[in-house]
């Protein structure tokens, strides 16, 4: 996704792009050189904070910082818990914080949260765990592994992911306010099951069932995510902060309409 957004703001705007992987990040930027454009390529971990610090540094030094588009992150087949957890959560972090320290008004940044904080019981949600991060990264992350340690080991990798992702989206809610004291937008998206390299990691674990099971029933194509987060990141959008937008094929809409149903039915 992170790639195809690049694709669409780079037509407009000089781009960063940043990766753990030296790999990915060659691939990306000769994709969009090919394109034309002439990327700056950054190699960056989100949970290194000072790693984030310089990249944010870098991108402010090239000109006027228009918008982040935060896509990075791993699914539950990626890791154990804490790793999920640090990267998704810790790291969209670092990487807002160090927005907000650096960038100037009218300046964007996009979160990208996940149809699985939707899916999330609202019981299981450690909401009031979640400003933790803003003081103590350490004891947040503790309070986050508690919470993924009330189902089997198995399974705490699928919970750190759908909690990390729903404290995207309450980070990005919750901190509106103070981005817009200095004329910053903020803003999440969820996606649903889009055909990404990692999308498709999730195939076998659910993600597949749920993609049949759709109003729209087919895989998201990267470019329909990436026309949405290029505009929540431009001036056409800019009564937008403080909110997730749900893309997910209609996958809530359609389990919440068939939930209704089958209770009508006894």
């Amino acid at each position: 996704m992170g790639l195809a957004t690049a694709k669409i703001v780079g037509r407009d705007h000089i781009v960063v792009l940043c990766d753990a992987r030296q790999d990915r990040l060659k691939a990306a930027a000769a994709a969009l050189e090919e394109l034309g454009m002439t990327p700056t390529a950054v190699d960056c971990d989100v949970t290194e904070r000072r790693a984030v610090a310089d990249l944010l540094k870098t991108a402010n030094n090239l000109g006027t910082l228009a918008s982040v588009i935060h896509t990075a992150g791993v699914s539950p087949s990626m890791g154990a818990a804490d790793y999920v957890m640090r990267t998704n959560a810790l790291g969209t972090l670092n990487v807002n914080e160090a927005f907000y320290a650096v960038a100037g008004e009218r300046a964007v940044i996009v979160n990208v949260a996940s149809m699985a904080a939707h899916l999330l019981p609202a019981e299981m949600v450690p909401v009031d765990q979640f400003p933790l991060a803003l003081r103590d990264a350490d004891a947040f992350l503790e309070a986050m592994m508690t919470t993924c340690n009330i189902v089997p080991e198995e399974a705490r990798s699928g919970i750190a992911y759908a909690v990390s992702k729903s404290f995207v989206k309450w980070y990005s809610q919750s901190q509106a306010e103070r981005f817009n004291a200095r004329g910053l937008r903020i803003v999440s998206v969820s996606p649903g099951s889009i055909d990404t390299e990692m999308g498709r990691l999730e195939e076998q674990a659910g993600a597949g069932a749920m993609v049949t099971n759709a109003a729209v029933p087919r895989w998201g194509k990267p470019e329909e995510m990436a026309e949405l987060l290029a505009f929540c990141a431009s001036d056409k959008a800019g009564y937008l902060t403080g909110t997730d937008i749900l893309n997910d094929g209609g996958v809530i809409a359609s389990m919440t309409e068939r939930a209704r149903a089958a209770a009508a039915t006894g």
